[in-house]
């Protein structure tokens, strides 16, 4: 039973939704005595293809998987280069040096924080696979203006294998953790590049624990019956059958047909997804659009913040950060300003500490002088509460401690 909040209790960042509709599917997934990767997996791969638009997706077991899964079967390795913006979470660029290949990272827009066009057109050269977009608190990239790039840049690539060739040209690989839906152009997220995969972590808007899926929307050319095999192969050790295929009649023998790894998403997992997914639209996105709404209308008034974009011409964001920059101020003040916050009993956080400011990524020879929108960003930004359950009391204080923060530490 949950402890009623009163005005002055602490609140949280991003608790996860929990209901008897999700306890209730959990126990019956509990019950039925099948745990692992199940027919409430399948379905749940079929919901969220239906729900993008898309014809087929593999669950995984988070979006880290699935985006080092898709460039394992691009065959991406040395020699390789694939562009990933600095103002991210680092498992967008870990992935790539897992591969063995090279990350080439560029800057950011100050604005919405999402990658710069110039900079992609700036990057790109022959050893260039893959382009990493990333979708920062839910509000796509201008993924017509990217394509229009790598076609520009189509003759500079140089297939290395055949899944490449087919291709032939750039991936497109978005990193929409972020983003489940949200729309460019009329188009929902999982539709807006070659393949999309999302984040299913508990901080997430459709969480399930920990969990991610790969969204496939590649040219024609590309069978999504086979891709699917493939990606199950990929994904659960290279085994020519799943847990249901041995269970039925016994069927207990199978081969290792590739060197695969282990990222299956649960049917415990996904149980939580299937309440969640079938209540997005019409409860989750709403919520969550009200609550950026009500700190938008509070903070307009004030000479010294930046609001954060979720809503223009072509996009409307998923709703997932709401990613506040301070006016004129330096990482040493916006510090200090996130720790009266949290004196006050209210749960703020950073998006994105750019990767290059990280040890392992300095000690490779990225410099954060160079990425100089990412940085100004990072030291101005502050990642308000937004979740479910977030009332509009509690919201009020949200507001009125941040707003004491910051005029305190102006002076």
């Amino acid at each position: 039973m949950k402890k009623e909040w009163k005005k002055g209790d602490f609140i949280p960042f991003s608790p996860p939704r929990v209901d008897d509709l999700i306890i209730n599917e959990v126990i019956d997934t509990l019950r039925s005595g099948w745990w692992t990767t199940g027919k409430k997996t399948l379905l749940f791969e079929k919901k969220i293809a239906e729900y993008c638009g898309v014809k087929g997706v593999k669950a995984v077991g988070s979006a880290t998987e699935g985006l080092e899964l898709v460039l394992r079967w691009f065959g991406i390795d040395k020699d390789d280069e694939v562009i990933v913006p600095t103002y991210t979470f680092c498992a967008t660029a870990n992935v790539v040096l897992h591969c063995g290949a090279k990350v080439v990272f560029a800057d950011v827009n100050y604005d919405d924080m999402n990658i710069s066009l110039k900079e992609i057109e700036k990057k790109i050269t022959s050893n260039t696979k893959v382009i990493i977009p990333v979708d920062v608190g839910g509000l796509p990239c201008n993924y017509d203006e990217i394509y229009q790039i790598i076609f520009e840049k189509k003759h500079l690539f140089k297939p290395k294998n055949e899944v490449q060739e087919k291709l032939g040209r750039i991936l497109i690989l978005s990193d929409s953790a972020h983003s489940f839906g949200a729309i460019y152009k009329g188009k929902k997220s999982g539709t807006l590049s070659d393949i999309s995969v999302f984040s299913f972590h508990t901080v997430k808007n459709l969480p399930t624990g920990e969990g991610g899926a790969i969204a496939f929307n590649l040219p024609e050319e590309f069978d999504i019956n086979t891709l699917y095999k493939e990606f199950s192969l990929l994904s659960l050790h290279g085994q020519d059958k799943d847990a249901i295929s041995k269970f039925q009649n016994n069927q207990w023998e199978y081969d290792i047909i590739v060197p695969g790894y282990k990222c299956n998403l649960t049917d415990i997992q996904s149980s939580i997804g299937l309440v969640e997914i079938n209540r997005y639209d019409s409860e989750t996105l709403p919520k969550r659009k009200k609550i950026f709404d009500i700190y938008t209308n509070a903070f307009k008034n004030y000479h010294w913040a930046e609001l954060p974009i979720y809503q223009d011409s072509n996009r409307i964001s998923s709703f997932h950060l709401y990613c506040l920059k301070i006016k004129n101020i330096n990482e040493q003040i916006r510090n200090k300003i996130i720790d009266d916050i949290l004196k006050n009993n209210v749960s703020v956080n950073v998006h994105f500490k750019p990767i290059p400011l990280f040890t392992a990524y300095k000690k490779l020879g990225y410099n954060i002088n160079d990425y100089p929108n990412s940085y100004l960003a990072y030291s101005r930004e502050i990642t308000l509460p937004v979740y479910f359950d977030l009332t509009e009391e509690m919201q009020e204080q949200v507001i009125e401690v941040i707003t004491k923060a910051v005029e305190k530490n102006l002076i």
